[in-house]
């Protein structure tokens, strides 16, 4: 404890329930200094009530007091954040005139795009992985500032920065909080570490004519894993952001240009018609190979729409010719008590084993032998299997269209021939940014879409969806996402536009979440993301879209 010789002092309670007393006004970082031997990971944040706050923020009141670290996903997230301010401030005092565009994450890192050089190569890429490293040992400090709005676009114009104009000409706010390393100032959604000294672990890897920030994961923040290639996945991001580009929407500001100027008619129709296009070309490749192909395959994580596109995947077979019929791998769970369990003993509903592989594979070949066969269905109120009289006989032109998260898992359907399967791969892979330097995480708008759609058709409040979170993430890390480079084809069900329409939805549920709740933090995250956006009315959205599986209007409900 930090002694007093006054009386002028606050109570902190740990989240172990240690009691303390400190002078009033002590910044959080003077306890974490006190604190952080006794913790095994680096402290980035804390909580404080509620509320999360940066480690210079001050203690003025006797509050509850909950470390975050490099071990939870907010503390990555700072860590992360922290770690391109300290990319941009290298390339921008190296190179003259030079920037960096961070785009969308690889693994644990970011895609990254050099901007002022005519050729990136691993000679310059190594001289700005040392001097970040150089000014990691140096620790300098990430000052913040809280300037007027019109002194902020001043700063904006003054280094180039247009998407960052043109991102807060839409803010309601009159202060802009700022960022400045080293004289360099630059604006960040979100908290940052206090200094360069806890910037540790990365590294950079050269990739095509860009290159990758790599950092830690939350589940070993102390090394850089080995850099794992996801080509089919790079790609597919890729192909999406030079989408963005032709449509000169790229970034939040200027998406909500086109809001302002009412053109934003014109840009769904576009985007749902690139997703159409998208499922057709599938649909087509699907039939080019039907004399083979006798299952699709479909996987993704929650909330990207794999219903919706499996729906309008098998209109397009049936432009083909062809004649699918849906096979739900839930039908073929475990009787309950046979159900695998967790580390703490719940069902685990997820687990590959819940599933009886040696039946579902059993009648996945009779099928293809053109056997006739009885599927079941599975009660979920009593936790066992029954046969309802569902018959199906595939014929020459018919396709079995399987959807579940563990359909790219080669085990699922490990007695059937790789030949007679197409796997597809879908996610929401945002492909929008904030701006430069502020990305959107792909699990930020699957999240905000499962807010809506729990509340929309099953009553879950918002706090409960972001309660539940963390345990979905966890299965998808484990069934979902090292089976994805598996795929035949990747689909990206974002929309550039969702995220407005979703704004409308999602706001007034996170506004009832408590202050009290655990949750309070997410929700006023998320609620401060969807500040950003200018609110589009769902009027124009098609009945057919994948966003209508959320929000409600889908003509396959």
């Amino acid at each position: 404890m930090i002694e007093t010789a006054t009386n002028d002092f606050v109570k902190v309670t740990f989240s172990n329930g240690e009691v303390e007393k400190y002078p009033k006004g002590i910044k959080l970082e003077e306890i974490v200094k006190e604190k952080q031997p006794f913790y095994k990971y680096t402290i980035v944040a804390a909580k404080v009530g509620n509320n999360m706050e940066e480690l210079r923020h001050d203690i003025t009141e006797d509050c509850h007091l909950e470390f975050i670290d490099l071990t939870t996903t907010d503390g990555m997230r700072i860590y992360q954040r922290s770690l391109s301010f300290l990319l941009f401030y290298v390339v921008r005092t190296l190179i003259k005139d030079g920037n960096v565009i961070i785009h969308h994450s690889v693994g644990p890192g970011f895609y990254c795009e050099l901007i002022g050089v005519d050729h990136l190569n691993q000679e310059l890429l190594n001289k700005i992985e040392n001097k970040m490293r150089e000014l990691v040992e140096q620790d300098l400090p990430f000052n913040k500032m809280s300037i007027p709005l019109e002194e902020a676009m001043k700063i904006f114009e003054e280094n180039g920065m247009d998407d960052k104009k043109n991102l807060f000409k839409y803010r309601r706010s009159s202060m802009v909080n700022l960022y400045e390393l080293g004289g360099v100032k630059n604006y960040f959604y979100g908290y940052m570490v206090p200094s360069t000294g806890f910037l540790k672990h990365f590294r950079l890897i050269l990739d095509g004519s860009g290159f990758i920030l790599q950092f830690p994961t939350t589940k070993d923040p102390t090394k850089v894993p080995e850099f794992v290639p996801s080509p089919k996945l790079s790609q597919i991001f890729l192909e999406y952001k030079n989408w963005g580009k032709i449509l000169r929407v790229d970034t939040v500001g200027a998406l909500n240009d086109v809001i302002a100027n009412q053109d934003i008619r014109s840009l769904i129709m576009t985007a749902e018609a690139l997703h159409e296009k998208k499922i057709a070309q599938i649909a087509d490749m699907i039939a080019e190979k039907k004399d083979s192909i006798a299952v699709v395959l479909i996987a993704g994580p929650s909330s990207s729409g794999k219903t919706t596109f499996a729906q309008r995947l098998a209109i397009q077979l049936r432009v083909n010719g062809m004649r699918p019929h849906a096979i739900s791998i839930d039908d073929y769970f475990v009787n309950r008590e046979f159900t695998p369990r967790d580390e703490n003993g719940e069902y685990d509903f997820e687990s590959l084993e819940s599933i009886d592989l040696e039946l579902f594979n059993h009648d996945l070949k009779r099928l293809i032998n053109g056997e006739v066969v009885e599927i079941p269905s599975f009660n979920f109120k009593t936790g066992k299997r029954e046969y309802k009289g569902r018959k199906i006989k595939m014929e020459s032109n018919d396709i079995l269209i399987i959807e579940g998260i563990h359909g790219l898992n080669e085990r699922l359907t490990k007695d059937i021939h790789k030949d007679n399967k197409f796997k597809i791969y879908i996610s929401a892979l945002t492909q929008l940014n904030i701006d430069d330097h502020n990305r959107i995480p792909t699990t930020d708008t699957r999240l905000l879409r499962r807010i809506v759609r729990d509340n929309q058709y099953r009553g879950t409040s918002a706090e409960r969806t972001i309660e539940l979170w963390p345990s979905v993430r966890r299965g998808e890390e484990k069934n979902i996402f090292p089976y994805q480079e598996e795929a035949d084809v990747m689909f990206n069900s974002a929309l550039i536009y969702e995220l407005s329409v979703l704004k409308q939805y999602a706001e007034p549920l996170l506004f009832r979440i408590d202050p009290q709740s655990p949750c309070y933090s997410e929700a006023k995250r998320l609620f401060k993301f969807l500040d950003y956006f200018l609110g589009v009315s769902s009027e124009a959205v098609p009945q057919n879209s994948i966003i209508r599986e959320f929000i409600g209007g889908s003509c396959f409900h």
